[in-house]
This record gives structure tokens, C-alpha cells and sequence, in this order.
């Protein structure tokens, strides 16, 4: 089950380990007392995102979703409405944080969140808005939070080194025969290395796994078969490679799958914040502390008489504005 809320998600996670760093594991002033509770947002606000994600696997598993009791006792309704709700405090925390590192809009982002607002309201039918209850004014505040949320980002990383380097990333492809017995082996790796031999033809024919062509990433799985595999150029067979008990004859296919490790390397990237924010994001938010009011949510619910169809929010975001 994958709604657009989880990579909504990772922009702020990634974001607040970013930021933290940069704060030096310290904001420069508490961005709430200890004793105050907030609302994240507004009824109606909160409901533009609900509405989305209710939507989203409604199209997709039908309204019997709802009743389905998930291990942890939760039904999926309440575990939607708490993911949700989780996603607001996080997006509401970077908003907070922005402000206190003085990160606004410009008047020209401005105008785009106001474009976007108007088509994503336009766009709604009048049971949507009966649903969520929301004004334009709503939609633009969403809008509005959801994107300093991703520019803090931004602002206060640019000068990180977080990049990762092609020979990090680096993808290859190669064909092997996997063989349990080293002298059998052996036996093999004169084959293929005979004029004129078909090294697929033969990993067909002897290797006991059925996986004959595959990516190689670096660094994914360290040890002698990486070392081998890396030591090739396109066309190259290996010698037998022993590694956890298996041998292996590896035939380099491409040195360098451009498209694989340009995919890899945005994947590490991603990766790596996540790392920081594992390490950090905990720290900032109990330096940090705000304790937001659960009041809102306490009579949400869902039925299949709710007539509310509205899934576009995030698509259109990504219209106006590049992740």
C-alpha cells in the first residue's frame, strides 16, 4: 500500500536532519515553551491531506478498507488518521523551524503557491469541499507549508557535503555460473575460457543459481566476489571466485551502467540524509519541544457514504514545483 503521504514524508524527514545538523544539535531559541500544546493545523487544513491520502487507497482497496484490523490491534482507518497526523506535526515542526532560522517565501514562490492553490481548489467538487470543510485560504496555507517545509531543505544544506560520488554509486553488470563444488569449478572456468565460448550458454547449462545476468552495485555486498567483480573490464572472466561458500566465474558485461548508478547515487543520497536524520531529528525535537492537541481528530472517521473523490494535491504540487 503506497499513498503519495510516504514520499511527502521523506522530504521532511530528510529535512530536520539536515537542519539539525546545521543548528549545531541546538536551535537558537525554544520554538515553543515545554507547557504549551498547538494544533499542527486546522481542522479543515488537516483534512486537505486526509481527504487525499482516504481517497487514495479508497480508488485503489475500495471502502471495505476501513473495517480491516490491522496485527497491532489499530484498524487502517486509525492507522491512516495517525499517519496523517504524524505528517502534520512533522511538517508544522520544519515550518516552525524555518521561521526561526528566517527561511520565507519570496513573492515569486508566492504567486506559484497561489496558482496552485487555485487550480487544486477549482478542481474540487462541492461534496470535496463539504468533506474537508476547507477554504481556498486553507489549500494555500497547505500549499504554503508543505513547500517551506522542502526549501528549508535547501537553505540550510547547500553548503553540506552530502554528495555521493560515481565510484560510490557505481553499477555494473555482469553474467555468473554459481557452482557448489570448487573442482567442478574449475572444470567450468576452462570451458568458458576457451575460443569461442558461450558464457551464457554455459551459466545456462552449470550454474545452480537461476539468476545469470545482474547488477552489481559497489559497496552492497563487500567481500571477494565484489572485489572480483569490480576488477573486470567489459568482456573479462574472472578466475573462481570462493565467497560464503559458494564458487563463482563472473563475466563483466558492462563496467559502467551510467543509467543504473546515476539511479543509485540520488538513491544514496537520499539514504544519507535519512542516516542524519535518524542520528539528529530526535535530539532537535526534544530541545525543541511542542506537544500538539489531538482535539481535532478525535471524530474523524470514515464511511463509504463519504462522497469526497479529491487525490491531486501532491500531483499538482509537483506541477508547480520540483522536489
Amino acid at each position: 500500500m503506497k499513498g503519495q503521504l510516504k514520499s511527502a514524508r521523506r522530504v521532511l524527514l530528510a529535512a530536520a536532519a539536515a537542519i539539525a545538523l546545521l543548528s549545531g544539535c541546538k536551535a537558537d531559541i525554544p520554538l515553543v515553551s515545554e507547557t504549551s500544546t498547538t494544533k499542527a493545523y486546522t481542522l479543515p487544513q488537516s483534512m486537505v491531506i486526509l481527504a487525499t491520502e482516504r481517497n487514495q487507497y479508497q480508488r485503489i482497496y475500495t471502502s471495505q478498507i476501513w473495517g480491516v484490523d490491522l496485527p497491532d490491534g489499530q484498524t487502517f482507518e486509525t492507522y491512516l488518521v495517525d499517519q496523517v497526523k504524524e505528517f502534520l506535526q512533522e511538517m508544522k515542526m520544519m515550518n516552525l523551524l524555518a521561521r526561526n532560522k528566517g527561511v520565507t517565501l519570496t513573492s515569486a514562490e508566492k504567486e506559484e503557491v497561489r496558482k496552485a492553490s487555485e487550480e487544486y481548489f477549482d478542481s474540487l467538487t462541492a461534496d470535496d469541499i463539504s468533506y474537508m470543510g476547507a477554504t481556498e485560504e486553507d489549500v494555500r496555507t497547505m500549499y504554503e507549508e508543505y513547500y517551506l517545509s522542502n526549501k528549508v531543505v535547501d537553505e540550510l544544506t547547500k553548503d553540506m557535503n552530502l554528495e555521493i560520488s560515481d565510484s560510490e554509486a557505481k553499477v555494473i553488470v555482469v553474467e555468473q555460473i554459481v557452482l557448489s563444488d570448487g573442482t567442478e569449478a574449475g572444470d567450468v572456468l576452462l570451458k568458458a575460457g576457451a575460443e569461442g565460448a558461450d558464457f551464457s550458454a554455459l551459466a545456462r547449462e552449470y550454474s545452480e543459481d537461476g539468476t545469470i545476468e545482474r547488477q552489481v552495485g559497489r559497496g552492497e555486498n563487500p567481500g571477494p566476489y565484489e572485489d572480483a567483480a569490480f576488477s573486470l573490464s567489459a568482456g573479462q572472466i574472472s578466475q573462481v571466485v570462493e565467497d560464503k561458500g559458494k564458487y563463482y566465474i563472473i563475466r563483466c558485461v558492462n563496467d559502467y551502467d551510467e543509467d543504473a548508478t546515476q539511479e543509485r547515487k540520488s538513491g544514496l543520497y537520499r539514504k544519507r540524509k535519512k542516516e542524519v536524520f535518524d542520528q539528529i531529528y530526535s535530539q532537535f525535537k526534544n530541545e525543541n519541544p511542542v506537544t500538539f492537541s489531538s482535539e481535532i481528530w478525535k471524530d474523524v472517521k470514515f464511511s463509504k457514504d463519504d462522497r469526497t473523490t479529491t487525490t491531486n494535491f501532491f500531483e499538482i504540487y509537483k506541477k508547480y514545483f520540483s522536489d
